[in-house]
């Protein structure tokens, strides 16, 4: 089991090490869903850790429906998260009739040679989610997808996350579920969904609070039963 904790800043970044985190998403504006962070932060984090760290490439909350000039942005970004060394980005795009947005990720593709590709939550606005995955499933350069099933939280949609599981078995996307997943009745949601990674973000905080501090001790005790369960 592989466990990917959301870091706001360096603080997160170490504590999320420290306390068992496998992989870092590395973002800015949580209250916003995450937005790309800055260069000089990502520089620090990918210094300061030895996970992976994939950063958010995300140049607006207005929504995953992206223009040229939009695009233009996206692709300074990462030259820029590639140059800083930093192991993958989380990007997503649609279309305004809820399709992959193909031409965006001829346009991303090319540019994240050698670092892992997330395709994020903007998976979970597609019309059509096995139609989604299928496309995805045609570019080898995404290699995972960051869902909850749809718009739902992650654990009310634990059929739909299987069939995206078992739709991408034969191949090397991963599903990696995230939103609204607590560490109680993790175990039993990995047994019925079939996941071998999972995506934690306030459930592993202070209060359970986007904005506040990791929680140590939830955070280690959530990572000691994921590896637990890995190796049973």
């Amino acid at each position: 089991m592989l466990l990917e904790v959301i870091a706001t800043c360096i603080d997160d970044a170490r504590q999320a090490e420290e306390n068992g985190a496998d992989r870092l998403e590395l973002i800015t504006a949580v209250t916003e869903g995450g937005l790309t962070p800055g260069i000089g932060l990502v520089r620090q984090v990918v210094r300061s850790v030895r996970i992976p760290v994939h950063v958010m490439v995300r140049p607006h909350s207005r929504s995953f429906v992206y223009d040229g000039r939009d695009l233009e942005t996206v692709t300074e970004e990462i030259r820029a998260i590639a140059d800083a060394g930093a192991a993958g980005i989380v990007f997503g795009a649609i279309t305004a009739d809820g399709r992959i947005d193909e031409r965006a990720l001829e346009a991303v593709l090319p540019l994240a040679a050698g670092m892992q590709v997330t395709f994020h939550r903007a998976f979970d606005e597609l019309d059509d989610l096995p139609a989604g995955l299928r496309t995805l499933l045609g570019y080898p350069g995404v290699t995972r997808i960051l869902t909850s099933g749809g718009m739902n939280p992650a654990p009310e949609a634990i059929p739909a996350i299987r069939g995206l599981v078992e739709a991408s078995k034969s191949s090397s996307l991963r599903i990696l579920a995230g939103n609204g997943l607590k560490p109680e009745g993790i175990e039993s949601f990995i047994e019925r969904t079939g996941v071998t990674e999972v995506h934690f973000g306030s459930a592993v905080r202070l209060g359970r609070s986007g904005l506040a501090p990791i929680d140590p001790e939830r955070l280690r005790a959530l990572s000691d039963c994921l590896h637990r369960y890995g190796k049973s």
